[in-house]
């Protein structure tokens, strides 16, 4: 099979290996749709993720959909969590702290032909989900948990800070509530998508006391402090974005007049079975979100179009 192997900063390299073993209460798949996720360019723009680094030639990907052996396809959940630690059994797998994540570490992701995983973690597609909605359901999951961890509720008023593939999610989570949304974002294209699914550029429809819960999806200092800036007193302000310097800083005068709340997001809790039903209903549209696909034997290029940020989300697909 072939796989796509991250060997330093920019060096993506197309392998051929042998196809992988496949364990007791496992599944083999053919990987139908990959997702370029920020935390794969940070992987290949910095050969490692906050504290986490490159220490041997690593498959990425972990936005993934495929097909079973016997003609399935599913969305793969990309976390293997411990399942015994106390935060596993407490309903918190996304904060164990012995999870094996896809294209993390010593985990191997999806940018390969094939890949062997825990059955119990394949989702299943209804129709008429396609494969790029599959991997789009990782995303969504995420957006979902933020949104959760706003604590949002129908009718109030949200902020978006970064309008990236998870933004753009949250922005259709929150209209779809009912939600006054304003976003944010340095780039013209992203902004004006997430005008289409129904946000207002911020400074518009807003009242002199701010909105009620904003979102940082960016991670850069700028952006948590704007989504800082356009709370109101005593609101939450979710913290999904990653720096890059793993560092986060903010005016905290302005947090501690305001009473905020801050919450920072850990991947997504338990939220395959709702993203899938959500697309399936119409309620949340994934597949607009995606601008760019490619083979697998074009990854390098997938890659360097991601970096450049000229789209929205870039799939790769290993099986076409």
């Amino acid at each position: 099979m072939r796989a796509v192997r991250l060997h330093g900063v920019g060096d993506l390299r197309i392998t051929d290996e042998p196809p992988p073993d496949v364990p007791a209460g496992h599944s083999l798949v053919r990987v139908t749709a990959v997702g370029l996720c920020g935390s794969d360019l940070h992987w290949y723009g910095e050969a490692g993720i906050g504290d986490a680094r490159l220490d041997r030639p690593l498959v990425l990907g972990h936005e993934l959909a495929g097909v079973t052996e016997d003609g399935t396809p599913v969305a793969i959940d990309p976390a293997i969590p411990c399942e015994t630690c106390p935060f596993c059994r407490g309903g918190d797998r996304n904060l164990c702290p012995y999870v094996r994540f896809a294209g993390h570490g010593d985990m191997d992701g999806g940018l390969r032909e094939l890949m062997a995983w825990p059955t119990h973690l394949l989702h299943p597609l209804p129709p008429p989900l396609t494969a790029i909605d599959g991997a789009m359901l990782e995303p969504l999951g995420v957006a979902l948990h933020a949104y959760d961890l706003g604590h949002v509720r129908a009718g109030s008023s949200v902020g978006v800070v970064g309008c990236g593939p998870i933004g753009l999610l949250l922005v259709q989570l929150a209209v779809a509530a009912g939600c006054t949304v304003v976003a944010a974002d340095l780039l013209p294209h992203r902004l004006a998508l997430a005008e289409s699914f129904g946000a207002r550029p911020t400074g518009e429809g807003l009242d002199g006391y701010g909105l009620d819960v904003t979102f940082d999806v960016s991670g850069s200092v700028d952006a948590v402090n704007h989504a800082i800036a356009l709370a109101r007193p005593g609101a939450r302000v979710v913290l999904a974005g990653i720096p890059d310097d793993d560092r986060t800083t903010f005016v905290a005068s302005q947090v501690r007049r305001k009473g905020l709340t801050i919450v920072l997001v850990r991947r997504m809790r338990e939220t395959y079975p709702r993203a899938i039903d959500l697309v399936r209903r119409g309620v949340v549209d994934v597949a607009a979100v995606v601008s760019d696909r490619y083979p697998l034997a074009r990854a390098g290029e997938a890659f360097a179009v991601a970096a450049g940020r000229t789209g929205h989300k870039v799939i790769v697909e290993p099986a076409s």
